[in-house]
C-alpha cells in the first residue's frame, strides 16, 4: 500500500507536530487496512526532506505494527540531491553524497532510529 502521511495542508494555520501526524496516520492504517497487507511505504506528499524522515521515524517508534512501514520517497529523496548537482557536472559527486546521506537517514528511520541532530546543516 502506498498513501499519504495524515498532515495538515498546506493552508492550516495550526500544522500538526511530528507525533500528531505520527499518531493519525497510525490510527488510520489500524482501522482500515488489514494486518495481511504486507507493508506500507509512504509517499512523501510534498513534505520536506526532513519532515517526510522526521513522521516516518516517529511512527517506527511506535510500532511494532502489523505491517512493515516504509518510505517510496521521491521528491524528498531528490530534492537534495537536485539542489547538491544544480545541473553542474562539478557537482555530481555532492550530488551523490546528497542522495546517499539522505537514503541512510531514512534507513534510520525505518528503524526508528532517527534524529534531526543527524541532518548535516545546509
Amino acid at each position: 500500500l502506498k498513501p499519504n502521511m495524515v498532515i495538515a495542508g498546506i493552508k492550516c494555520p495550526q500544522q500538526a507536530s511530528v507525533p500528531q501526524v505520527a499518531e493519525a496516520t497510525l490510527r488510520c492504517l489500524r482501522r482500515h487496512v488489514p494486518a495481511a497487507v504486507p507493508g506500507i511505504v509512504f509517499l512523501s506528499g510534498g513534505q520536506s526532506p526532513v519532515d517526510a524522515t522526521d513522521h516516518l521515524n516517529e511512527m517506527n517508534k511506535l510500532g511494532p505494527h502489523p505491517w512493515e512501514v516504509s518510505f517510496s520517497y521521491g521528491r524528498a529523496l531528490q530534492a537534495p540531491v537536485l539542489a547538491a548537482w544544480q545541473g553542474e557536472e562539478t557537482n555530481a559527486a555532492a550530488a551523490q553524497t546528497a542522495f546517499a546521506e539522505r537514503c541512510r537517514l531514512n534507513k534510520l528511520a525505518r528503524a526508528g532510529q532517527y534524529a534531526r541532530s543527524m541532518e548535516q546543516p545546509d
